[in-house]
């Protein structure tokens, strides 16, 4: 099998394992998802801290957590925590098709981000894409009576952790470990709370422990955090760029026939009118990019 390949279907199993990772939070709606988060996080610190063992990349993780990289990693692990607290809430608490609206939208959020912030130029197509899918996010807001806010925090928090990681020279996989590592200890101190009743929370009140069952789902959260992200820098280095922009469109289309087919979320008549217009313009976004790059 030719490298290309493998690395297609290495983006295609990460954004499966993304786009039905919402299943797998719905399992753990007992748990609190500030409690998710804090397993999430810690599981990931050490699945992700095992990979860097084994590559003999410690020192390159110490060199990540000085100096400059250190504040820009303050700077990501933060945006990135409130996205992965924004997910686990929306699909815990109804909101799955809402949370696929805002990582359909968070590629042209992107766009927005890098004209205003590095002075970046598209065309008109793109231009016009980029107004379409705002047009479709008003017109949801004044249908619906509310703006999607889960949609905008999901979008707007992951477009602002891309902005932060092109300014880090830290490979994909050390600079996610680094992330958790600077959130652990405020991990720690919330699962510690939860367990020691500090704070007003119930002493013992932490899901971990209770059964086998949740207590294995949020261990593992920590492979369901790091291993997609492995896949994506193994395929990130083997196709082109367009296809890994394209391929990437799975992971909230799937996320939205969950939230529909099995979650039974309402998909409304202003939804009906919004989504299509967002799909409409990431086609034509998609398409004005791989006409300008070719």
């Amino acid at each position: 099998m030719q490298e290309t390949t493998k690395g297609f279907w290495a983006i295609v199993a990460a954004c499966v394992v993304w786009g039905l990772s919402g299943i797998y939070y719905k399992a753990l709606s007992e748990v609190p998802p500030a409690e998710v988060l804090a397993h999430r996080t810690l599981w990931s610190a050490l699945f992700l801290g095992a990979v860097v063992a084994v590559q003999g990349r410690g020192a390159v993780l110490l060199a990540a957590l000085r100096g400059r990289n250190l504040h820009f990693l303050a700077l990501s692990a933060t945006v990135i925590s409130i996205n992965w607290f924004g997910f686990i809430w929306s699909v815990q608490n109804g909101h799955a098709v809402e949370a696929s609206l805002g990582y359909y939208i968070f590629p042209l959020v992107a766009v927005a981000l890098g004209m205003a912030v590095f002075g970046e130029r598209m065309g008109r197509a793109q231009g016009f894409a980029v107004a379409l899918a705002a047009a479709a996010v008003g017109y949801l807001t004044w249908a619906l009576g509310a703006a999607p806010w889960i949609a905008l925090l999901l979008a707007t928090t992951f477009g602002l952790y891309g902005l932060v990681k092109k300014r880090l020279d830290v490979a994909p996989v050390v600079s996610v470990l680094a992330e958790v590592v600077i959130l652990a200890p405020l991990a720690i101190a919330w699962l510690a709370a939860k367990h020691y009743g500090w704070f007003g929370q119930m002493p013992g009140s932490g899901a971990f422990g209770r059964d086998l069952a949740h207590s294995a789902m949020l261990a593992f959260s920590g492979v369901m955090t790091g291993g997609p992200l492995m896949l994506f820098s193994y395929a990130a280095r083997r196709v082109r760029m367009a296809t890994l922009g394209l391929v990437q469109y799975l992971n909230p289309t799937l996320q939205f026939v969950v939230a529909v087919a099995l979650f039974a979320e309402p998909f409304t008549a202003a939804h009906a009118v919004a989504f299509p217009l967002i799909w409409g313009a990431l086609a034509l976004y998609s398409a004005a990019s791989l006409r300008r790059k070719g």
